[in-house]
């Protein structure tokens, strides 16, 4: 979409200037939003991602805005704590590696495929900020490069295994251009002073044709048979399962032209892949069905909210689409009057929808509830009159961080302590302790339209990232599970670590609690498996048993990190022994830094095993593939 044109004067100078050089910075720095206001009707018709031709400038006025760029605005990293070292990037590999390190073993029937997580990884060593006469801005903590890092589990024609490693970049457009000019030159757009955030949003769309970078470092996801790489704030860009390269961002042949959500779901029955795609400007939300084979667009609907609400994630059932409008929000106009772009609005209302599948917004059901802040969903499904969504709701959102002044470490550190309950409802806690999330669960019945809502567990830990046996989405499940936040480490450390797992079993009361007055139902049955001192862990994921009757049967894998002897490994966690020892650690020969999602494929890797490691062994792979082997010799 080529944006209109704003009229904007340039002064290029020799000099870099100073912030408190001049008095007529604080003067300007006070007045830019009014500044701006003539261009808001004109910015809000951006999108999140604007591409411009880059023959609409010419070289000239372009070496003109990067040198008033470069005069102007000044970049310094971020730096990283000692006890937030594992939050830091690695290297990129040359070539995948084998893993010969295994203590225990991996199960004879555990799934041929690959294990595959990602996770942000700043390509110049840190995330970075800015200062300049307009202000400070930064990147979030949720930002950085994507890095996707595989586990290949090949199987040999014995029934012994071959494990390989790899990592790398998702090379979306805006990291190729850094890499090509070799530095930071996107100006962060989403935290800090609003006339720095205004100026990053001129600027940035100036020189490159866009607002902000393409990060793709959320999620992992496969569909029509071919894996994707996912942020919200760009398409999906399609990866080479085997390589890891790059291919293509994934605009549905042309049918979808906003940014997905990170968790589309497939529905259960058809396969279709349900997307939701949210923007700063109207129409702030759009839902999509995409075919079975991912090539054509079936069905796109405006939902017509009067707000970008930032929805991580959409349910599905059987017959409807599940999403959720709460008050974590994207405002430009608020951004121009000086405040933040995004921020949670705690006196804001939230509330569900429930939409057929292939309807309009006026076919809508929407549900008040208590407001909060709700990333990550276990599920939804259908139960008579009612829909239910399990989801780890939280009071606020611990994105993007502190407001402006606040010091950001301080706050995170006192936002990530562990929870003290005051005493009546689960939900009286400190201002401090709002971001606490953890599973819940809403009940919506369609008839009456009432609500039922409650909290799945207590306060003893804060738990978030849940997924389930993916084989039931949408229907109802026996079964969830989710990491458990260590949240003395991650209030030492001002950063979210995740110290265990937790299965849930949806159908079973915990045994050890007792009804108080007015509870109707008791907490969920929970079984948790804990991992080692200082060991953390990040993209767990269900592996179906090959063959498995019953919907635990298989296994967790997970990355995890021992900060006393800077390992990571992979465990694999039978489910259906949850609480006891993983069956197998994979030591891996490099440090993996903590990230977000991941995800299992299962798929037979025999015959691309010289795809994935071009040298390997003769012999090994003459014991995975016969015929592969006669290739490589």
């Amino acid at each position: 979409m080529a944006s209109s044109g704003l009229p904007i004067h340039i002064h290029c100078s020799a000099q870099k200037p100073s912030v408190s050089s001049s008095a007529n910075f604080d003067h300007l720095k006070s007045t830019l939003s009014n500044a701006f206001k003539p261009f808001l009707k004109q910015i809000e018709r951006l999108p999140l991602r604007i591409d411009v031709a880059p023959q609409t400038l010419n070289d000239t006025c372009l070496k003109l805005v990067d040198a008033a760029v470069d005069s102007v605005f000044e970049f310094a990293d971020q730096p990283l704590l000692p006890s937030q070292s594992n939050f830091g990037p690695v290297d990129e590999m040359k070539e995948a590696v084998q893993v010969t390190n295994i203590q225990g073993e991996i199960p004879r029937d555990f799934a041929e495929g690959v294990y595959i997580r990602n996770g942000p990884n700043p390509i110049f060593g840190a995330l970075t900020s800015t200062s300049s006469m307009f202000g400070r801005s930064s990147y979030t903590w949720i930002e950085g490069e994507g890095m996707l890092h595989a586990l290949y589990f090949c199987k040999g024609v014995e029934g012994d295994w071959t494990v390989l490693y790899k990592n790398r970049y998702v090379e979306t457009e805006t990291l190729k251009l850094e890499k090509q000019r070799n530095k930071p030159s996107f100006l962060p757009a989403i935290e800090g002073d609003s006339p720095a955030i205004l100026s990053a949003y001129l600027l940035n769309m100036l020189r490159y044709g866009k607002v902000n970078k393409e990060i793709s470092n959320t999620n992992v996801f496969e569909h029509g048979g071919k894996m994707y790489s996912i942020a919200e704030n760009h398409e999906p860009q399609e990866i080479n399962i085997l390589t890891l390269e790059t291919l293509n961002d994934w605009d549905v042949n042309g049918g979808w032209n906003r940014p997905f959500s990170s968790h589309p779901k497939k529905a259960p029955g058809t396969g279709e892949l349900v997307i939701l795609g949210i923007d700063a400007t109207k129409p702030f939300a759009e839902l999509g069905v995409i075919s079975a084979d991912g090539n054509k667009l079936l069905h796109r609907a405006d939902l017509k909210l009067n707000r970008c609400s930032l929805c991580h994630e959409i349910g599905v059932t059987q017959r409807y689409n599940v999403f959720m409008d709460h008050p974590l929000l994207i405002d430009l106009n608020r951004l121009v009057r000086g405040s933040s772009l995004m921020k949670y609005e705690k006196e804001g209302y939230a509330r569900i929808g429930i939409m057929p599948r292939y309807e309009s917004a006026d076919s809508i059901q929407w549900f008040k509830v208590k407001p909060n802040c709700t990333f990550h969903l276990f599920n939804c499904f259908e139960d008579g009159d009612e829909v239910v969504m399990w989801g780890c709701r939280a009071l606020d959102s611990i994105i993007p961080g502190p407001d402006k002044g606040q010091n950001k470490f301080d706050w995170f550190s006192r936002k990530l302590r562990p929870i003290k309950p005051i005493e009546g409802s689960m939900d009286a806690v400190s201002e401090d302790q709002l971001v606490f999330p953890r599973p819940y669960e809403w009940r919506m019945n369609k008839q009456t339209g009432d609500v039922k809502e409650r909290n799945l567990t207590g306060t003893e830990y804060s738990m978030d990232f849940p997924f389930i046996n993916e084989g039931f989405v949408g229907v109802q499940n026996n079964y969830g599970y989710c990491q458990v936040r260590d949240s003395i480490a991650s209030s030492a450390s001002g950063m979210a670590k995740y110290g265990g797992l937790a299965k849930l079993y949806f159908g079973e009361q915990n045994p050890g609690f007792s009804l108080k007055e007015n509870e109707v139902e008791g907490l969920t049955k929970v079984e948790y498996h804990m991992f080692e001192k200082n060991t953390f862990g990040t993209g767990a994921a269900f592996v179906p048993k090959q063959g498995g009757v019953e919907e635990d049967d298989g296994w967790v894998v997970t990355f995890v990190h021992n900060e006393d002897t800077n390992i990571s490994q992979v465990l694999i966690i039978e489910a259906k022994s949850f609480t006891s020892k993983p069956v197998a650690r994979i030591t891996l020969p490099f440090r993996v830094p903590y990230g977000f999602h991941g995800t299992f494929r299962p798929m037979q890797l025999q015959n691309d095993i010289l795809s994935i490691i071009p040298s390997l062994n003769s012999k090994i792979v003459k014991s995975i593939s016969p015929s592969c082997s006669q290739i490589h010799e």
